[in-house]
């Protein structure tokens, strides 16, 4: 919602302005200068990006106009579940939880908690982990080890995409300048007609320039920079994960385990521990 929200902010800041000066709001439609810079900007990615990662940015680029962020009841709603599962395998042994990660949609426990069901990262994560902890007799410390790479290999991927489309953004000036060059070029053709026809061409090859310059610093470079904070999100998510279940394992009871997972979670996100408690307490 914000993205859309900043667009039109952009969009009405410089048309506004433009046309508060009196400018001729018809010279600035130049749908060639659009097809040449958006066109080879989309070449571009083509070229740059291998096939599994322009899939990734197919997947990821939509989510940008519906992000919102992190939340806090997203964060409580994720520590509940997390409670749940270690009070089964604190009460019923760590085989009760067997069926329920690996069918959670099934799951009642998993059910429950729809939001975080939604986060397939998460829910992969939060399966394999547990998985890990039933099938071996690993120690904490060892756990911690796999978790911390696997949460930086889900990072490094999130921000493939968001890479690539910071590297478009980068380019869309110097795109904008070929288009400008291609007016010039186009222009210098018309050298014998009078001035308001040469004065009419530049200001259609300077429309690349403005339109490469705009896409860059107030469209594209800010979606990818919000691609970044949707992949640093997923990551403060995934830690919060793995500091809960790695203080299970190294002994500690399922209220402490979910404590230290709580203080894992972003400030800004961050329940108290009278707001957690009672977010149990109606779960239970």
């Amino acid at each position: 919602m914000f993205v859309i929200i900043g667009c039109v902010v952009v969009v009405v800041a410089v048309v506004g302005g433009y046309l508060l000066e009196h400018g001729n709001i018809h010279v600035l439609f130049q749908p060639v200068e659009v097809l040449i810079i958006f066109g080879a900007a989309a070449g571009a990615l083509l070229i740059s990006s291998p096939g599994p990662i322009f899939k990734a940015i197919v997947r990821t680029f939509p989510k940008i106009f519906s992000y919102k962020g992190a939340s806090k009841e997203e964060y409580m709603d994720l520590l509940v579940l997390l409670f749940k599962l270690f009070q089964k395998m604190r009460k019923e042994g760590l085989i009760s939880v067997e069926e329920e990660i690996d069918n959670p949609q099934k799951s009642k426990i998993f059910s429950a908690h729809p939001q975080v069901m939604k986060n397939h990262h998460a829910m992969n994560f939060i399966c394999d982990s547990i998985r890990i902890v039933i099938t071996s007799n690993m120690p904490g410390h060892e756990l911690e080890t796999i978790l911390e790479r696997d949460i930086e290999i889900l990072h490094h991927e999130a921000l493939l995409p968001a890479h690539s489309i910071a590297r478009i953004a980068d380019s869309l000036p110097g795109l904008g300048i070929v288009a400008a060059v291609l007016g010039v070029i186009i222009t210098m053709g018309k050298i014998d007609q009078p001035p308001t026809v040469l004065g009419h061409s530049i200001g259609v090859a300077l429309v690349g320039t403005f339109l490469g310059v705009l896409a860059c610093y107030g469209f594209v470079g800010p979606m990818a920079a919000t691609m970044e904070h949707m992949a640093r999100d997923e990551k403060e998510y995934l830690e919060v994960i793995k500091a809960a279940l790695v203080a299970y394992v190294d002994g500690a009871a399922p209220q402490v385990a979910i404590e230290i997972g709580r203080r894992t979670v972003p400030g800004d996100f961050r329940p108290s521990f009278s707001e957690l408690e009672e977010y149990l307490k109606a779960a239970k």
